[in-house]
């Protein structure tokens, strides 16, 4: 027998088809899987029967409402195409469906020529980087010529739209090598184009391919299938696994479905994914700071054409599928080595109340509303609970009737809409610092966050900048979530905020009596308080529009748009028609389109779309009539709860500075710089030292947050380990003269000495005979502190993980005051078949001991090696081992001694922040961590 050749590798191009309503997208989606044998009978969309608008409503309504998949394969090549909704109402679901094409083809009606939403959608495929085939359709109409259609792509759209149709033409060639540099000098040289030439052009949207016909008599389909085969060239992936998620939906069963792209690797059946919890309403933390994780199965692979699929144990990278099994992902969402996608422009600008029908609890009809929310991002719902109303915000009136088919299709909803009003939001103008207090009875908190105005459209960000000495790290990290976990209303007339930075500059929580519950509410009253405090704008909505008018009347259409407060370019004219560009509030012209076909006739066009978020132009008579009390609202106090004689009494807004417990060094006019370089205090805890703290913990074996296992640190810290955990910590090796770095208080400060005679090494409290000039070493017998410390044992009697936490954030601080390195060596003794375990603690070292050997043990053997080399001191009460550490020159020190030298290292820092605080700012210490 011959050697048997390798299978050949199909190239495989995730394709999407876009248009504007009604210039004949899914009549070419049709073509196209009838040309391809994918269908047996050519599906219409006038007569209901077209394969990828298989809902009841899109087959009523003849339009797209939802992107729908086809899987087409031929002897060479594989193509997924989407088909994406063309009515500007739906344009959120197409503009997600853009984040996984790698290539677009943009069909345009020969009789209407390149409209308004067709530059939008040429605006988003610039965006994302998207090549373009161009399918001009409707050829067959009367009045249609080429030509002219041409003419209007190169001016309108881009000068290198080329005709596809003559490949072989010298003419084709020319207009071709015009396009790019790369492409001259090779057609110069060689007096021809290579296929792979072209197609790289095309891919890096140099040339944009034309082709012209009609879907609907499969003109031209051929011609535009074989353009895609030649001239595509299929992305390169990497082997790690990635996906991207561009929707949820869900099928007839009820079954939630995650559609994805994979971008790397492949995704196999019952594949374990992990992802991290969605953000909220488009707030962003720092890109180093860690959010929940979750992991689960894909339990199904469904490759779908329309409303059929069939199941597949193993998706390749390139490849769209849905799969069940996965209940917390989200549009948008990166899983494995992806990225999450950028947030997209469009947005809902429109919000209407509903209306239930009588005796329908309106809780459950809320729940059910959060599902068609997940499967349509841009759909916000909104529960006024002081009212017992719901409010959904959409991008316009079309999208509310078909919300309305939905609820009673899917949930036999009879529900009504009332009348649409805008959908405002509000921000800042200037920076400022809010602080919130909550100190009821046996409760304590206070927060003091930093508010800044940021550019528009940046949304919410929220950062800490705030020392661990001051406010530990796991109430920082909760007071971020809180700020993260909903929508905040403004104080003018209680709209959403957007575009600020929110940092927590300053905090303060009590050893006792803190709880979760009490930074929710010093968190929240901060940032009202701030509010209030701030020169505060109202933002609306505007549309860019593009108006043609017939000559004669652009002077109508000129003082409409002054009139609506707009603002507009100069006018072109083009042989009769006159064409008007610009801006305008959605509030004045979102019922313009009517008025424009009455006064020309017929003969004028509108078209407009969303561009965000801009000031008010009436914002006094928008505020004046919301009647909008921000004191009144009490589910969203501005003022502070402080504590005297035993009894919780409230502060109102303006006077909360004079009560405050904490003091912060932010003053009004400081830029954002100043205060970086100049505000005494350590860098945010979100850096790479936090990522390999242990988020949980089983049976004593500490884990990490993607849930595997430390590294195993075997029977004792080797000098190895122990060499490699001094230059992690200091920069070089113990035996290494000259200079030498030390991070304190979670902040990396240098201090240099110019020769050993002038180091500057902490002592850790306990005695030894020979102190020397060697580094020093903490080892923490950590249950029998625990059990030692009074406060420990009665948490430990609660929940040992908290007793272990607390612990672990104590010496944390205690080694950025005292210096050296400390090592907390736990019990993991008891557990079957744990190796170990190694894991860096922010500034300290944590151990969990393998099966069989205790802390004593793994303290002793440890000692024993490094004692005669390095100053070592074990902090721990048990006598036995005590005299086992100092027979092997180790230094001692009890629960007790370690407490008092806690409190007396606490006492120096408090000292020591006094003394900065009376220094002038610009001799202070310069803030380590950045903000944002």
């Amino acid at each position: 027998m011959g050697e048997q050749k390798p299978e050949k590798t199909k190239k495989h191009i995730c394709a999407g088809l876009l248009a504007h309503v009604d210039a004949g997208k899914t009549t070419l989606a049709e073509g196209i899987l009838y040309s391809c044998g994918v269908v047996r009978t050519l599906g219409r969309v006038d007569n209901q029967d077209a394969v990828l608008d298989n809902f009841t409503l899109e087959r009523e309504r003849g339009i797209t409402i939802f992107a729908k998949q086809a899987r087409i394969e031929t002897q060479d090549l594989v193509i997924s195409l989407l088909d994406t909704p063309g009515h500007v109402d739906f344009s959120a679901e197409m503009e997600r469906t853009l984040q996984v094409l790698d290539y677009a083809v943009l069909v345009i009606g020969g009789n209407d020529g390149v409209q308004g939403h067709v530059l939008t959608l040429w605006r988003l495929l610039k965006r994302y980087r998207i090549p373009v085939f161009l399918f001009v359709n409707k050829m067959d109409m009367p009045g249609t010529e080429q030509e002219k259609i041409l003419q209007e792509l190169r001016k309108k759209l881009d000068e290198n739209c080329i005709v596809f149709s003559g490949s072989e033409k010298e003419v084709f060639r020319d207009e071709l090598s015009m396009c790019s540099e790369e492409l001259m000098e090779e057609y110069l040289e060689t007096g021809t184009l290579q296929e792979k030439s072209i197609a790289k052009a095309i891919a890096e949207r140099q040339v944009f391919p034309c082709y012209f016909g009609s879907a609907l008599k499969l003109m031209g389909v051929d011609a535009l299938l074989d353009g895609i085969g030649r001239y595509t060239v299929m992305p390169e992936y990497g082997e790690k696994f990635a996906a991207r998620v561009f929707k949820i939906t869900r099928d007839s069963a009820g079954a939630r479905l995650t559609w994805l792209k994979v971008t790397g690797g492949a995704l196999k059946v019952k594949m374990p994914l992990q992802g991290a919890v969605g953000k909220k309403n488009g707030a962003n933390r720092a890109e180093n700071n860690p959010r929940e994780l979750w992991e689960e199965k894909a339990d199904q692979l469904r490759l779908y054409t329309g409303g059929r699929y069939t199941v597949s144990e193993e998706v390749q990278a390139g490849e769209i599928c849905a799969v069940t099994g996965l209940t917390r992902t989200f549009a948008g969402q990166g899983i494995g080595e992806e990225q999450e996608s950028m947030l997209p422009i469009l947005e809902p600008v429109l919000t209407y109340r509903l209306f239930l029908p009588e005796g329908c609890d309106a809780v459950k009809a809320l729940s059910l509303l959060r599902q068609l929310e997940e499967e349509e991002p841009q759909l916000h719902i909104v529960w006024k609970e002081e009212v017992s109303e719901i409010h959904v915000q959409v991008m316009g009136e079309v999208q509310t009737e078909i919300l309305k088919s939905l609820l009673k299709e899917r949930f036999g909803l009879d529900a009504a809409f009332g009348a649409g009003s805008i959908v405002y939001k509000e921000t800042i103008a200037e920076p400022v610092v809010g602080i919130g207090h909550f100190e009821p009875l046996r409760h304590y908190a206070e927060v003091h966050l930093l508010l800044e105005p940021g550019e528009p459209g940046s949304g919410l960000q929220f950062a800490a900048s705030c020392s661990e000495d001051m406010l530990a790290g796991n109430w920082q990290r909760l007071v971020l979530t809180h700020l993260e976990e909903r929508v905040h209303p403004g104080v003018l007339t209680g709209a959403e905020i957007t575009d600020m930075r929110i940092t927590l500059i300053a905090g303060r929580a009590h050893l006792k009596h803190t709880e979760g519950g009490d930074f929710r509410q010093a968190t929240y009253r901060a940032l009202r308080q701030g509010l209030r405090k701030s020169k505060c704008v109202l933002l609306e909505p505007y549309f860019d529009f593009t108006l043609e008018v017939p000559t004669e009347n652009v002077g109508r259409a000129m003082s409409d748009i002054r009139r609506m407060e707009g603002t507009f370019d100069a006018p072109v004219t083009e042989g009769e028609t006159t064409i008007l560009t610009g801006s305008a509030p959605v509030s004045t012209m979102q019922d313009y389109q009517k008025e424009v076909r009455a006064y020309t006739r017929g003969h004028g066009r509108f078209s407009c779309v969303t561009t965000g978020y801009r000031p008010c132009h009436n914002a006094e008579e928008v505020v004046e009539q919301m009647q909008y009390d921000s004191e009144a609202d009490v589910n969203n106090p501005t003022g502070s709860v402080f504590c005297a004689h035993g009894a919780g009494f409230v502060v109102s807004w303006d006077k909360v500075e004079e009560y405050a417990h904490v003091e912060n060094a932010w003053k009004p006019g400081r830029l954002q710089e100043s205060l970086d370089e100049e505000c005494c205090g350590a860098e945010s805890f979100y850096d790479e030292k936090t990522a390999l703290r242990a988020g949980n913990s089983e049976n004593g074996v500490s884990k990490s947050r993607d849930g595997k296992k430390g590294n195993s640190s075997g029977n004792y810290i080797t000098q190895e380990e122990i060499e490699e955990i001094f230059r992690q910590t200091y920069g070089k090796r113990p035996e290494e003269p000259g200079r030498y770095r030390r991070y304190h208080a979670g902040a990396r400060r240098e201090a240099f000495a110019e020769d050993s005679g002038r180091r500057q090494n902490s002592d850790f409290g306990g005695k030894r005979a020979n102190d020397g000039l060697k580094e020093k070493y903490l080892l923490v017998d950590g249950y029998n502190i625990i059990f030692a410390w009074d406060d420990l044992r009665e948490l430990a009697a609660v929940n040992i993980d908290s007793a272990r936490d607390k612990l672990m954030d104590i010496l944390c601080n205690y080694q950025g005051i005292k210096g050296g390195t400390l090592i907390l060596v736990f019990d993991a003794y008891k557990v079957k078949g744990n190796p170990g375990a190694v894991q860096q603690y922010h500034n300290i070292y944590v151990v969990y001991t393998k099966e069989a050997e205790t802390a004593d043990q793994y303290i002793e053997k440890t000692v024993h090696k490094i004692a005669r080399i390095h100053d070592v001191t074990v902090a721990t009460s048990d006598g036995l081992e005590q005299m086992i550490i100092w027979g092997d020159g180790a230094g001692r020190l009890s629960a007790a001694g370690l407490r008092e030298a806690v409190e007396e290292a606490a006492k120096q820092l408090a000292e020591q922040y006094l003394t900065e605080q009376t220094k002038p700012l610009s001799e202070k210490l310069p803030l380590a961590g950045k903000i944002g």
